[in-house]
């Protein structure tokens, strides 16, 4: 296949695949304007699929940049109050979401990160009721990437410009094997051994997971309604999705107060514009009450206090070290790509996916069993090639799960 056809497999994949979107169904693309290109492939493809319409809610970096160069400080917390609304309205017609991410690592180097944690926070204010839909399995939803020169750059620091863009290309083509002329069927059975996974885990109703590594000594509660789940989401219809491609990913929650010890990143964080490295974080009762960060330290404390749920974990993800991501040896600056070439965490909301009936569950019952809440959902990685992971079953038992960062059973 040439580099048009790829493309043109991918934008398939992921309306077909990822969103796996219905006819007469409409779209909202949200896009940078250096996706421009990509997304009027998207478009086309979704219009041939029978789609009713396609709205494309571009933005520009630069703009966004400027805003938080030059904004005055109390404008920073104002984000036009339809642009929330409007998420919100078509996420309650059922719409499809696809956001696509054009990540510039470096973005944001020199600006103030209390700046750009105030701005962030506006926007997670300002789309609560669009994030709710999300959360709760309302909405078919996905989140992929396409690259920039500044993204490539980062991860290929030997090339430049179009040679670093035409490889990354190459590299997503790849993770989500829209390279291969047999993409379905391979994405039917990489599913199939995640759902596996999952059903073993909820099998084995773990109640306490126990992290431990260079640099991290970690345990982590469990609550009995809890499950755990892979990247096929379901919707309240029965349909189902896959909301980030690629995925590798088997996940679940932990209780909020139930988290305790340290733990070390792994791989650097890009975190709106700013990496974060060699960081660790320390939890007592569930919290943050310490950290380090060799890179991003200002931006990680902005980060814990965006507000009270930021110093809470949301998410417990097991990815192999194994995994293709993991063993291509890149470092991809993008957590989309990173988190499922690695064990990682969440810092912030929970996921209702990952509590039995939680749809018909009110928020005073989510959080008596745990339930985290925040404006904020931020994964971490941990997980490498000398991470372990144990858990506890309901009788106490201790069994191996994780093994030098791969599957123990």
């Amino acid at each position: 296949m040439d580099f048009e056809q790829k493309l043109e497999k991918y934008a398939e994949l992921l309306l077909h695949i990822g969103l796996r979107v219905k006819e007469g169904q409409d779209l909202m693309i949200s896009a940078d304007l250096s996706a421009a290109p990509f997304t009027k492939v998207v478009a086309q493809k979704a219009y041939e699929a029978g789609m009713r319409d396609v709205v494309v809610d571009y933005q520009d970096d630069n703009i966004t940049k400027a805003k938080i160069s030059y904004a005055k400080e109390e404008d920073l917390d104002f984000f036009t109050p339809f642009r929330g609304r409007v998420y919100e309205e078509l996420a309650a017609a059922d719409t499809a979401f696809l956001e696509i991410k054009t990540p510039n690592p470096s973005l944001f180097d020199g600006i103030d990160p209390a700046r750009v944690a105030r701005y962030t926070k506006a926007l997670g204010a300002a789309r609560q009721g669009y994030q709710a839909y999300k959360t709760n399995g309302r909405i078919n939803w996905l989140i992929a990437s396409v690259p920039t020169v500044e993204w490539a750059e980062s991860v290929f620091p030997d090339l430049t410009g179009q040679a670093a863009v035409d490889k990354l290309w190459d590299r997503i083509f790849f993770t989500t094997r829209s390279d291969q002329d047999n993409t379905v069927e391979l994405w039917e059975q990489h599913v199939a051994v995640m759902k596996k996974n999952a059903d073993h885990l909820n099998t084995r109703d773990y109640r306490k997971l126990h992290y431990t590594g260079p640099g991290t000594d970690l345990t982590i509660e469990l609550h009995p309604e809890a499950i755990w789940t892979c990247a096929e989401f379901k919707k309240e219809d029965a349909s189902t999705y896959i909301p980030n491609l690629p995925t590798e990913e088997v996940f679940t929650i932990p209780v909020r107060n139930g988290v305790n010890g340290t733990v070390s990143s792994t791989k650097p964080l890009n975190y709106g514009g700013t990496l974060l490295e060699n960081f660790s974080l320390t939890f007592e009762k569930g919290k943050v009450v310490d950290f380090t960060a060799e890179k991003g330290y200002e931006t990680l404390k902005n980060l814990l206090d965006t507000d009270d749920g930021a110093r809470f974990l949301g998410e417990v993800a097991l990815v192999p070290h194994e995994s293709p991501i993991s063993q291509s040896g890149i470092v991809f600056n993008n957590t989309l790509f990173d988190e499922n070439a690695s064990c990682h965490l969440a810092l912030g909301q929970a996921i209702g996916f990952c509590v039995k009936d939680a749809q018909n569950k009110s928020k005073e019952e989510l959080t008596a069993m745990g339930f985290n809440y925040s404006l904020t959902h931020v994964d971490f990685m941990v997980g490498s090639g000398e991470l372990s992971i144990t858990g506890e079953t309901p009788d106490g038992k201790v069994e191996a799960i994780f093994e030098n960062g791969n599957w123990a059973f």
